[in-house]
């Protein structure tokens, strides 16, 4: 396994506020660094780990085997809470979103999430899915193509590089990283080549949320999981681009406030569901971001459920 550094590790065990007795939800315990912390810190509590990979779920249960209070549960973070009830669980005191791609999803070659490794063209978080990136390159229609890239990877190129694509793959299938790369560059200005970072990373992030459906189980998820806090119990999440944070901020928003007629003096005793424990996200400190690059894009927010 490669060496997974946990982003805004101490940050995200602040704002969890963690009780020794407490009952935790990681939704994404992916290589098991928030998951390790969070133990350490409920001796006489529970922790559910979460992930739908498998290959995740049983590296954290090596990391964190010397834990009889964790339950692992290899399923999508949408069905957490259905899971959990399933066990007897009615409510929890924290839950943790560390949401996008663990290190070694990227590292691991045939898993296809990099676009500097050539391996098959993959990206799927759980590998039961039966849509996988390869699917969505090679039988996608140019016009679906163009929506996924420009959606979900805010890609301004995406019509020219869906019309690549499948020009492309009238002559052979794309089957590779690298040929999936190939063509990607074929489609861009050379000004655009010449700039910094690589070319094929917003295609390649929008693959990826289209496979998973990272966006749509995520705001379900968000949802239940709110639902499910007992009164002060807190919700973090930790996102690395903007589509993730801005679902996050929105939904918080509408849940932290009180929805009342303008222009009209009513004396309301409702309470909003959640109080906004961070007005602005919180970002990686710079000694952070030099010691792990995959921090710097991080921005974490945390809400507390109202007692």
């Amino acid at each position: 396994m490669s060496n997974h550094v946990s982003v805004l590790l101490d940050e995200a065990i602040d704002y969890l506020d963690i009780k020794p007795g407490g009952i935790y939800v990681d939704m994404t315990c992916g290589g098991g660094g928030h998951s390790q912390k969070i133990l350490e810190n409920i001796p006489q509590g529970k922790l559910f780990c979460f992930d739908q990979d498998e290959y995740a779920i049983s590296q954290a249960e090596k990391r964190l085997s010397g834990y009889e209070n964790v339950v692992f549960i290899n399923d999508n973070f949408a069905n957490a809470v259905t899971r959990m009830k399933e066990l007897g669980v009615s409510g929890v005191d924290g839950i943790l979103f560390d949401l996008g791609v663990s290190s070694f999803q990227f590292d691991i070659p045939e898993r296809g999430f990099s676009y500097q490794k050539d391996s098959p063209l993959d990206m799927r978080m759980d590998r039961n899915n039966q849509t996988n990136a390869d699917v969505i390159v090679n039988t996608y229609s140019e016009e679906e193509i163009t929506r996924i890239l420009f959606t979900y990877g805010e890609e301004p190129f995406a019509k020219s590089i869906a019309r690549a694509i499948v020009k492309r793959r009238a002559i052979s299938p794309i089957l590779t990283t690298f040929d999936l790369v190939e063509v990607i560059k074929s489609a861009l200005p050379e000004k655009i080549l010449r700039k910094k970072g690589h070319p094929a990373k917003q295609t390649f992030q929008a693959l990826r949320i289209a496979v998973n459906d990272e966006l749509g189980v995520l705001e379900q998820a968000l949802v239940d999981s709110i639902g499910f806090l007992n009164p002060g119990g807190r919700l973090v999440t930790i996102s690395f681009h903007s589509l993730e944070d801005r679902i996050c901020k929105n939904i918080f928003r509408e849940h932290s406030t009180v929805n009342l007629p303008k222009g009209v003096a009513i004396l309301t005793t409702e309470k909003p569901v959640l109080t906004l424990l961070t007005k602005h996200v919180v970002t990686p400190k710079e000694a952070e971001i030099l010691a792990n690059n995959r921090a710097h894009s991080a921005k974490l927010r945390a809400v507390e459920k109202t007692g």
